[in-house]
């Protein structure tokens, strides 16, 4: 059995660990898009494990002070392929961590933006990493399943054919890596994340509806949702899915039947979630109004998703159940109400 990558207090991304195998003694990690919420907790873990320095955190926004004290920071813009090269060249860097994206509602609102950073920028990444024998991790996503594949529950391996922009360049993008891998040697590795949930900022997803709900439920406001109440989507909180990825970069080769795996922690609709946090927050009202764009693309995704593969391949558990995820939120959203002192 594999030995767990990463470890997680319950509360706090603080208490994660990722262990090493032999092969990445010495990690240089660089991440793109690191300004986003995957990007800052991947980085946090793997500077507690390997040292401030062994992490490379990029994006084009200018980064915030506590971002630059915690390690490297640099501004990359990812179309740029001969600058990501060269910062690949000059830092030494071993493992590329691709997280730039635009998700499934802005890159419909703005498709020509998303075919560059979605697709270019990928096409980009799996050059440098072939030239320069990198590990390369790319996270997919249930957008990248179509209304034709099976919803309950989804396997790793099925018809995908995803009608939204974020979905057919995730499926581009986990088909080119799988022939990178094959034909080439690329160490090549992906996950497909659910509907990712912090207590941070949302960023523009179908699934942030339920970090709007408890940041509403928390302010004693009603909520108005943009899906219907009964619009089932897998989710996992972000601590579960740091976690995962950690033990996706460092599991040996020779565990990885696939080079791209769905992982999950729950399913459930609004009004489950809601119900959940009235258990907390009794009387809390929800209002909803679906919006059709955003229904479209939720009605085509999967319900559940199977991730018996992660599980059974390389030991992949989640710690975070609906329960605790309510509780966790809406306690970090309430304390962001308290005024500072």
């Amino acid at each position: 059995m594999l030995q767990r990558c990463c470890r997680i207090l319950p509360t706090a991304l603080s208490g994660m660990r990722c262990c090493s195998t032999s092969a990445d003694a010495n990690p240089r990690v660089l991440i793109t898009g690191g300004l986003g919420q995957l990007g800052k907790s991947l980085a946090s873990v793997l500077r507690k494990q390997y040292g401030s320095d062994s992490v490379v955190l990029t994006d084009i926004k200018r980064a915030p002070s506590q971002v630059l004290a915690a390690g490297p920071y640099e501004y990359l813009d990812v179309l740029d392929e001969a600058a990501l090269r060269r910062t690949v060249v000059e830092k030494g860097i071993n493992t590329l961590v691709h997280y730039s994206a635009l998700l499934s509602v802005v890159g419909e609102q703005n498709l020509p933006l998303a075919m560059k950073v979605n697709i270019e920028s990928v096409h980009s990444c799996m050059k440098i990493a072939d030239e320069h024998n990198l590990r390369l991790f790319i996270p997919s996503t249930i957008g990248a399943f179509g209304p034709h594949c099976p919803r309950n529950p989804t396997p790793d391996l099925t018809v995908q054919r995803p009608r939204t922009i974020y979905g057919v360049s995730k499926v581009h993008m986990e088909l080119l890596g799988e022939y990178y891998h094959e034909s080439r040697g690329l160490d090549f590795r992906c996950l497909r994340f659910p509907g990712v949930l912090s207590t941070g900022t949302p960023g523009g997803g179908t699934t942030d509806y339920a970090c709007h709900m408890a940041i509403a439920a928390a302010r004693g406001e009603p909520f108005e949702c943009n899906l219907r109440a009964d619009t089932r989507l897998p989710m996992m909180y972000l601590s579960d899915c740091i976690r995962g990825t950690c033990e996706m970069l460092t599991v040996p080769r020779e565990q990885l039947r696939l080079r791209t795996y769905n992982i999950t922690a729950m399913s459930f609709t609004p009004e489950e979630f809601a119900a959940e946090i009235r258990k907390h927050i009794s009387g809390f009202e929800v209002i909803y109004k679906p919006n059709p764009t955003v229904q479209s693309i939720a009605d085509s995704w999967p319900e559940v998703f199977d991730d018996s593969g992660a599980r059974n391949d390389w030991g992949w558990n989640h710690e975070y159940d609906m329960p605790t995820l309510v509780r966790t939120m809406l306690e970090a959203a309430q304390k962001k109400q308290q005024p500072s002192t």
